[in-house]
């Protein structure tokens, strides 16, 4: 692992993404796959990705840039984090082994130099990833760089709660803080997710594990390695809707398609560049 990367862990300072994500791939199965594929199709607005460049911004898991080669994509993953990268190589190793269309690599979206070398994409996804850098706005800044003209970009950040936002970035500091921490949050906050997820199963579903096993319509996502990311996603920041659709304005994009939340969600973006 990255030395710079193991230090800020080790020191409190940021999540082990990578650690989460490796567990997630032991669930990852064809409908979760599925509802990926269509997460991409519904935001985008399109059938495929059948000829089309993707570049995914902190792949995580390596469930989107995987959606996004199954589509029809060529595709360029990066993250920061070296267990992440790892993910997302398992599953090319599981998927397309032998296709030299889908690139892996090690790379930061504050790395200046490596992103001005990646070249121009016609699409560029980072789904819940730039608030988590440490440097949002620079983040913000960085992925529009490599989006061709009329290329689209797609991504999510956290909406800004106020006090709810600045409650949660003490929560998230407390779990990365070291064994202590991540025992006390989890003992805390678990078995109120948990109830709270089996009230929503009986209301929505009339079984409490009703909210459990439909999560996966959502991305293809699992609900217990989301709470973990939740509680331990640290860097951690927030904006408000307006606050990213002015600032893309601004870089000359126009945007195509939104999706709002009025919780602690993630606020979803999709822009088209329209000029250079």
């Amino acid at each position: 692992m990255d030395a710079c990367h193991s230090e800020t862990i080790a020191q409190g300072e940021r999540f082990s993404f990578g650690d989460n994500w490796a567990r997630f791939l032991s669930c990852l199965n064809d409908d979760r796959i599925a509802e990926a594929e269509n997460s991409l199709k519904v935001m985008l607005d399109v059938r495929d990705l059948s000829g089309k460049s993707f570049l995914d911004i902190g792949c995580g898991s390596g469930l989107f840039s995987l959606a996004a080669k199954r589509l029809g994509a060529v595709v360029h993953s990066f993250d920061y984090d070296p267990q992440s990268v790892a993910c997302a190589r398992e599953l090319k190793r599981r998927f397309f082994q032998d296709d030299n269309h889908w690139t892996i690599q090690e790379g930061s979206a504050l790395d200046e130099g490596y992103i001005d070398n990646l070249g121009q994409y016609d699409v560029v996804y980072s789904w819940g990833v730039l608030h988590h850098t440490g440097d949002m706005m620079r983040g913000l800044e960085n992925a529009q760089k490599p989006v061709k003209e009329g290329g689209l970009l797609f991504i999510a950040i956290y909406n800004d709660q106020g006090f709810a936002s600045r409650f949660w970035t003490k929560v998230k500091k407390t779990y990365c803080s070291g064994m202590f921490g991540r025992y006390l949050v989890s003992a805390v906050f678990i078995p109120v997710f948990a109830l709270t997820s089996m009230g929503l199963g009986m209301i929505k579903h009339g079984n409490p594990m009703g909210h459990f096993t439909n999560y996966k319509r959502k991305r293809g996502m699992s609900l217990y390695h989301d709470w973990i990311d939740w509680l331990g996603g640290y860097p951690f920041e927030v904006a408000k809707p307006e606050t990213v659709f002015l600032f893309y304005k601004a870089l000359g994009f126009r945007l195509l398609n939104l999706s709002t939340t009025n919780r602690l969600g993630c606020n979803q973006f999709v822009f088209q560049r329209e000029g250079l």
